[in-house]
């Protein structure tokens, strides 16, 4: 490098550099074989190959096997606050380009390595930002970057009461740190009384609770895959499995179903339902019902044929390679149930969050779920995650919602 650097230098091994050449941003660390001193824990640290060719400056971690996460690939940049102020507003530019104006107050506004910002997530839920932080180097970051988010949004005339941090994630002990919740101190703020807040998302309310929510309070990237399955909706017996917050249910139902039957194993989730179904009067139209899906479909079998359309929104049955085939025999099984259960010209709703099952491999489920039914599957549409979840090509992990839409014939 001819540019005089003030980082620690790490090399690296060829393998890693040509995924960084590919654009992925991660260095693990066994892939560097050298460092020229030891950095401190979230450093800054400059990327070589072994001909000493700058590939980037990450953030380093020292107790993950992820050891370096690229934020920057150009060399004379300075790291200040102009710099992190920088790639906020792109973020923020972004979302205003992809989305429309009402969809803005209910977004993804950071995601992670696909902004720039790897282990940072921020979903904005009305005037509350739920935050997520998963690596070292955006812990040591987050005093700087949340202010500074929170007031590009107010200077756009964006309401923003509170930040909520859901720190309660395993993952963060993989960085060597501490699990926890609550309320980002705003410099001469106060918070909220309580983090939970009404949002409108498609025409439709939901009460969101940013603090026991999953992840990081409610699941925005089916956004407009739940309109599709609103449009094939009308005049249906919709049974949506999975149901969680009665999303897809409710979707269905403003989208003039007959009937909606919404299910989930967990009795707090269909609560939660029951609660959003109400709040948008539609208990003449989906009846929520707590039951294992997977006992349900069999049973359902055995009855007089009830349902038109079918929607299977499961959680991710895998987090790892290591169990990505049971994963698949868990898809298969609700496919192969769900395909059995349809009439001829039914509706089939199927979808997988997990980017370890991959497209191939979910394809190729599908199609023998397909042959042990003895149907026939017509592609109406395939979809993916929303485009506040942008997907970096070279970063196949950002990739990672499969959603079809078929008429089984």
């Amino acid at each position: 490098m001819k540019t005089e650097r003030i980082f620690p230098r790490a090399t690296i091994t060829p393998k890693a550099e040509a995924a960084l050449l590919r654009g992925h941003p991660w260095v693990y660390d066994a892939e560097i074989t050298a460092l020229d001193r030891v950095p401190e824990n979230g450093a800054l640290v400059d990327v070589v190959s072994k001909k000493d060719r700058y590939l980037g400056t990450g953030l380093y971690s020292e107790k993950s096997k992820i050891r370096l996460r690229l934020i920057s690939r150009n060399a004379n940049d300075t790291f200040d606050g102009a710099f992190w102020e920088r790639k906020l507003r792109w973020a923020w530019e972004y979302r205003k380009a992809v989305l429309r104006p009402e969809d803005l107050k209910c977004c993804r506004l950071i995601f992670g390595e696909a902004d720039g910002f790897p282990g940072l997530t921020v979903d904005r839920f009305g005037p509350i930002l739920s935050v997520q932080v998963l690596s070292v180097g955006m812990e040591l970051r987050k005093e700087l970057l949340l202010p500074l988010l929170a007031e590009i949004l107010r200077g756009d005339g964006q309401e923003i009461s509170g930040i909520y941090e859901r720190n309660d994630a395993a993952l963060r002990a993989k960085e060597g740190l501490a699990q926890y919740k609550g309320w980002f101190p705003l410099p001469g703020e106060t918070p909220p009384e309580r983090a939970m807040t009404e949002i409108v998302e498609n025409g439709i309310r939901y009460l969101v609770d940013v603090e026991n929510g999953q992840k990081t309070g409610f699941f925005l990237d089916q956004k407009f895959n739940r309109q599709a399955v609103a449009r094939l909706a009308k005049d249906r017996t919709v049974l949506d499995c999975f149901t969680h917050t009665g999303s897809f249910a409710l979707n269905a139902a403003m989208g003039g179903a007959a009937h909606v039957t919404a299910v989930d194993v967990s009795e707090s989730a269909v609560e939660l339902a029951r609660d959003n179904v109400r709040r948008n009067g539609l208990e003449s139209t989906v009846e929520c019902v707590c039951a294992n899906v997977f006992d349900l479909l069999p049973e359902l079998e055995k009855q007089p044929q009830r349902y038109d359309f079918i929607i299977l929104d499961p959680p991710a049955f895998t987090k790892s390679r290591a169990t990505v085939a049971n994963a698949i025999t868990g898809y298969k099984e609700i496919n192969y149930r769900a395909m059995k259960l349809l009439p001829r010209g039914g509706y089939l709703a199927t979808c997988s969050c997990s980017h370890f099952a991959t497209e191939e491999k979910f394809i190729a489920m599908l199609e023998s779920a397909a042959r042990d039914a003895g149907v026939q599957l017509r592609q109406i549409e395939a979809r993916q995650q929303a485009p506040d979840h942008p997907i970096l090509w070279g970063v196949e992990e950002t990739s990672y919602l499969k959603f079809y839409l078929f008429q089984v014939i």
